[in-house]
């Protein structure tokens, strides 16, 4: 149950959740692997793995980036073999960005590093902690899928 909001402030628990958030979010960047992918570049990657090709103008706005960084971004990852634009079967005027073998692998690469090193750390809980973890995994998914919902 959530706990009422008064005064427009903001419950005690949810700024727990927040920092808590927060600072998990410094560790799962710490146990990014290091390489020639920024951030955004292979969040743009994951987004073109998990939903498919976009249009250029489709993709600046959910990374908090603008068009023309995108565009440069675009430009880095075709040359580097990750990503290619085509021409919209739709509209022959835009331009398609999908992702290549060779951008997958690089996403699955990150993310084998990652889920590596955060193995290594989940040994370190206690079973409760751990399974407490496992629960969590949905609610963690609803509230990505909200904030998705929220960007588009």
């Amino acid at each position: 149950m959530q706990p009422a909001i008064t005064d427009q402030t903001m419950p005690a628990e949810d700024a727990a959740v927040a920092a808590g958030f927060e600072h998990f979010y410094e560790t799962l960047r710490r146990l990014t692997p290091r390489g020639p992918l920024s951030l955004t570049a292979a969040s743009t990657l994951r987004r073109l793995e998990r939903s498919g090709p976009h249009r250029l103008c489709e993709l600046y706005a959910p990374e908090g980036i603008s068009q023309p960084a995108m565009t440069q971004l675009v430009t880095r990852l075709e040359k580097e073999g990750l990503a290619e634009r085509t021409a919209d079967p739709t509209d022959g005027r835009a331009v398609v960005v999908s992702i290549t073998d060779a951008g997958r692998e690089a996403v699955s690469h990150r993310r084998q590093v990652r889920a590596e090193a955060l193995s290594a750390l989940l040994q370190g809980l206690t079973p409760e902690q751990y399974e407490a973890v496992v629960a969590a995994l949905p609610a963690l998914e609803r509230l990505s899928d909200l904030a998705a919902e929220q960007a588009s």
